[in-house]
């Protein structure tokens, strides 16, 4: 199932709807809940797939796919956490050691736009990039699982656009800063439960800059996997409902073309997760 966060176009700024973006292209609003977050809160002690079929069956409320506007499938998690050189080949082209246990950092909500929105490229940088990862989304409380257990703390999963500003990331010896800038987190188009992707370790995953493919791989070649991942976070930190883990990006960033590939203002991005969908993006550089 595909549930998405939209608002209405007719009523630009609106309030924000909960839906369930249906076979035949049509959005149904629920109303079992005022937002995804606070929906996944709810099904946290019950049984994900019956709650989303429920879900599903009481949302009647059909809206033609161009009368709505996406938004971010989620605007506040609690933790936005993101997994760096976690592909061998993105280790290469980055000239870094393949890393021993995960490469973390954080980006926050000021980050977070939909797949509608653009990406504004501030004054100050010069080398903007590009990277397309899978991203887990939380839905039940974690704390010291074991890997043979993760999956079932899994809600489902997106498509998030980890664009960085690799001037300031590799001039400063620390990456928050260059990472967590306004607009630099785009997610969506929706988020898929974990009932309709048979496994998220055989996935193909790709990003097109104007029309041209950039990264084209599969999960499969991921180095730390979504059960080490979630296991490894939660002995050290409670995971909770709503919390994105984001999976790491394969080869064919910006930065590991030569010449060097960087985002411009008018650029278009389409990150593809296979099973998910595709988020589109524009730049658009800080006046």
């Amino acid at each position: 199932m595909r549930l998405v966060q939209f608002t209405k176009r007719s009523e630009p700024g609106g309030e924000l709807r909960l839906g369930v973006w249906r076979e035949d292209g049509r959005i149904a609003a629920a109303t079992e809940a005022p937002s995804m977050l606070a929906w996944i809160e709810k099904c946290e002690n019950g049984d994900f797939a019956a709650s989303n079929a429920a879900l599903a069956e009481s949302a009647t409320e059909l809206y033609a796919f161009e009368d709505v506007r996406l938004e971010a499938p989620l605007l506040n998690p609690q933790k936005l956490i993101f997994v760096g050189l976690n592909y061998y080949d993105h280790a290469a082209e980055s000239n870094m050691a393949v890393p021993q246990v995960p490469v973390l950092f954080p980006k926050y909500a000021n980050s977070i736009i939909g797949p509608e929105d653009d990406v504004i490229i501030p004054k100050e940088v010069t080398q903007c990039d590009y990277e397309v990862e899978l991203a887990v989304v939380i839905g039940k409380t974690a704390k010291r699982v074991s890997p043979e257990d993760a999956m079932d703390y899994v809600f489902g999963y997106t498509v998030i656009n980890d664009v960085s500003a690799r001037d300031i990331q590799l001039s400063e010896g620390q990456w928050t800063r260059g990472k967590a800038i306004d607009t630099f987190a785009p997610i969506g188009p929706c988020i898929v439960t974990k009932d309709a992707i048979v496994d998220p370790g055989e996935l193909d995953l790709s990003l097109i800059l104007n029309g041209k493919t950039m990264q084209n791989a599969n999960t499969r070649d991921l180095i730390f996997d979504i059960p080490y991942l979630i296991s490894f976070l939660s002995r050290t930190m409670t995971l909770v409902p709503g919390d994105i883990i984001s999976t790491g990006t394969p080869p064919g960033v910006g930065l590991g073309h030569k010449p060097p590939v960087w985002l411009e203002d008018g650029d278009v991005t389409e990150a593809y997760v296979q099973g998910i969908g595709t988020l589109r993006n524009r730049y658009v550089r800080e006046s």
